[in-house]
């Protein structure tokens, strides 16, 4: 089973533990699981896979697509947002039933079903956080201000992912307009087991961003 490496960091970090290992010869030789390195596949592969969100989230992007973008990764249903948290709240389950709370002095695994559920609820938080953010980013405008304003806050990507390191192909958007039957039809392939990726429309853009009070019909909560 090849072994799973989140970033280009983590990767080139095993690699030279690896060779570490090596020269010091604390392993006979042959006896050494070999190193693996997972083969991603590239963004324009799957373009609604988080990898392939990120490749669609640049600059010149509408403010519809990343709204929509932003309701990709915390719909309810398919998100990546909410599966995290899930994943997280199955390890803080497992967690609690190696519970003991024989010793009163001495519960470690008390302090990691705290750290885990702690964990949850940040994760709870972000989808509540981008709930409301979705709005105001529909609600940006489409052009970009004056630089002179951006040096005022700092930027938060790392850029450590593969196809920052490696270079992607442009991965293609999905339309900005949202109608009320393009709407149904994505929450139809949301709930479905075997969802694909959205046919293309090809409709002209939006007039106007939506006001960020109201949402868009159709959105999955």
């Amino acid at each position: 089973m090849p072994e799973h490496y989140s970033s280009i960091g983590e990767a080139v970090g095993a690699a030279t533990q690896h060779n570490i290992r090596l020269a010091h010869r604390s392993v006979a030789p042959g006896s050494e699981r070999p190193l693996q390195v997972r083969h991603l596949p590239s963004a324009s592969a799957d373009p609604h896979s988080v990898r392939g969100m990120i490749a669609r989230l640049h600059e010149d992007a509408t403010p519809d697509e990343v709204a929509g973008i932003i309701e990709e990764v915390n719909g309810a249903l398919v998100g990546a947002l909410p599966e995290l948290a899930e994943l997280v709240a199955a390890a803080a389950d497992w967690t609690r039933t190696r519970l003991d709370f024989d010793d009163p002095d001495h519960n470690p695994n008390f302090e990691t079903w705290t750290r885990l559920a702690a964990a949850y609820g940040m994760l709870q938080g972000v989808r509540e956080q981008l709930e409301v953010a979705e709005d105001g980013v529909a609600a940006c405008p489409a052009e970009r201000t004056d630089p002179r304003h951006h040096e005022r806050v700092n930027v938060l990507r790392s850029r450590e992912l593969l196809d920052d390191v490696l270079g992607a192909e442009a991965v293609p958007a999905p339309p900005s307009v949202r109608s009320p039957d393009s709407d149904r039809q994505r929450v139809a392939r949301a709930s479905s087991p075997y969802a694909g990726p959205p046919p293309s429309t090809g409709s002209p853009p939006a007039a106007a961003p939506p006001p960020p009070a109201s949402r868009a019909a159709g959105r999955p909560r």
